[in-house]
């Protein structure tokens, strides 16, 4: 058995159903968890999770094993064991992360009642958490450039919020300084490079914007979002943003006691029942 394999199935094993969300049940026969939990999670087959704790499949790939990493809650020096494992080059310094280290998947954890999601600094979506992918439901199954929320922006001009007059120009503006700014700390990054290219050949108003190099971003304001079956909820939106690896946290609240408060917990048990 090659040390990839031994790896997933070592730190599978001390991995608790608890510590991911999930039911401990009363008929495992370890304390980790199983093979088709942590395929789910890791966003793979279980057949191609077996053929790799097995060592029969031997070239995953940079994004495989990256899901895997998540899913695993290693850390960024375990992470890059798995990577050599494999015979995959850890990714570079110098380029944009999508780690996500065991204290952020803590913070999920722990905001329950709170809808957040996890970003890179080029704004691709790396993770969520229940209540937010109740909130904006089909946005976690994207893949590619359509996981990318700038790309999306500029693009297709699909994020759904209702907009009030002049925020979505004003929402756009900042995702491009932010850009600015991924590029400016990691100018060596080929993908951001490439987005950053792409969005300037196929859309003339980021072309426009990104020209202008304007840095500053606006004061956060409410966003409304529609959601079926409980109606249109306004929340609060504050975007927080890691010291080590720039990732970006999007957390959505109300004030306790609103009508939207009301509208969150709906959703939550609504999700719940699902």
């Amino acid at each position: 058995m090659n040390d990839l394999a031994v790896a997933l199935r070592t730190w599978r094993d001390r991995i608790t159903p608890a510590a991911v969300g999930l039911p401990a049940g009363t008929d495992r026969r370890s304390p980790g968890l199983r093979r088709e939990e942590l395929a789910e999670l890791a966003g793979i087959s279980v057949d191609y999770l077996v053929r790799l704790e097995q060592g029969r499949a031997r070239n995953p790939s940079p994004q495989v094993l990256a899901a895997l990493a998540r899913a695993l809650r290693v850390n960024a020096a375990e992470r890059d064991v798995l990577f050599r494992a494999a015979g995959v080059a850890p990714p570079p310094a110098g380029t944009i992360s999508t780690h996500v280290s065991p204290g952020v998947h803590r913070i999920l954890d722990r905001l329950r009642d709170t809808p957040v999601a996890v970003y890179t600094a080029a704004w691709d979506f790396v993770q969520s958490n229940a209540l937010w992918d109740a909130l904006f439901a089909g946005e976690k199954g994207r893949t590619g450039r359509e996981a990318n929320l700038a790309w999306r922006a500029f693009t297709a001009a699909d994020i759904p919020v209702a907009w009030a007059e002049g925020e979505e120009g004003a929402f756009r503006r900042d995702l491009a300084a932010d850009l600015h700014t991924a590029l400016s700390a990691y100018p060596g990054d080929p993908r951001l490079a490439s987005l950053i290219a792409d969005l300037r050949q196929v859309s003339a108003d980021f072309d426009t914007v990104w020209r202008e190099w304007d840095v500053t971003r606006q004061s956060s304001r409410p966003k409304q979002i529609p959601v079926p079956g409980v109606g249109a909820v306004t929340l609060d939106c504050d975007i927080l943003t890691t010291h080590d690896t720039d990732l970006r946290l999007i957390v959505y609240t109300a004030a306790p006691g609103s009508e939207d408060a009301d509208k969150l917990d709906l959703l939550r048990a609504v999700g719940a029942c699902s």
